[in-house]
């Protein structure tokens, strides 16, 4: 029996439905990263969105449904960025520069996501450990970096023992800490990390960091 296409009606209800359901995603993602999983309430997130607990329970199920949620979209947004990486057509070491730049790039740019990481650490990740979406989401950017590994080892760019997962820590790690720490690296050292006359040269930095490491600087 063929399935008959939807009416236009039905059509523009689900459209309807879902420009509502992302919108009560956006708003929850920035209130989350604001106020922490505790300290965000869904009345307050309704009312930013022009709707109704009931509305936000009937789409999301939960407020920790909606904040599991609202960590998937973050963490998708940036592997999204990472798969936009076109490595077979970068020789090695321009290929992981270029990843490190990307992951930089999207670092400052989406200061609410490293908030949120930030507060699902303090929760030791125990919400992440609930989603689904989320239990194979780092696979996708390992596999890119051990692929440039391993064409790096192929042309000898790249001479020490690393797997994705250490390169994928120093990448991370470096432009977390920009973002995450600003305000109290600030506060001790005097220099404000995001500051625009900073920006090339700390861009670079981690990209020729890891170039280092992989090529072999400071091995015995």
């Amino acid at each position: 029996m063929t399935s008959q296409p939807a009416s236009p009606a039905a059509a523009e209800r689900r459209r309807d439905a879902d420009r509502t359901r992302a919108e009560i995603l956006e708003v929850a993602q920035r209130e989350f990263a604001r106020a922490g999983y505790a300290g965000a309430r869904v009345d307050e997130i309704a009312e930013l969105t022009r709707t109704t607990k009931r509305m936000i329970y009937y789409y999301f199920g939960s407020k920790e449904r909606l904040y599991i949620a609202a960590l998937e979209n973050a963490y998708s947004e940036v592997r999204e960025v990472e798969r936009t990486l076109d490595v077979e057509h970068l020789a090695p070491v321009e290929a992981i520069r270029t990843l490190a730049e990307l992951t930089f790039d999207h670092h400052e740019a989406h200061p609410d996501f490293i908030k949120l990481v930030a507060i699902e650490n303090i929760h030791e990740a125990e919400h992440i450990r609930k989603s689904e979406a989320l239990a194979n989401l780092g696979t996708p950017v390992l596999d890119v970096i051990s692929r440039i590994l391993e064409a790096g080892r192929r042309s000898g760019d790249f001479v020490t023992e690393a797997d994705a997962v250490d390169v994928h820590i120093m990448i991370s790690a470096f432009c977390y800490f920009r973002v995450a720490n600003q305000h109290t690296f600030g506060a001790l050292f005097g220099r404000d990390m995001t500051a625009p006359e900073h920006r090339a040269r700390l861009r670079a930095m981690v990209g020729e960091m890891v170039v280092a490491y992989l090529r072999g600087a400071g091995a015995p």
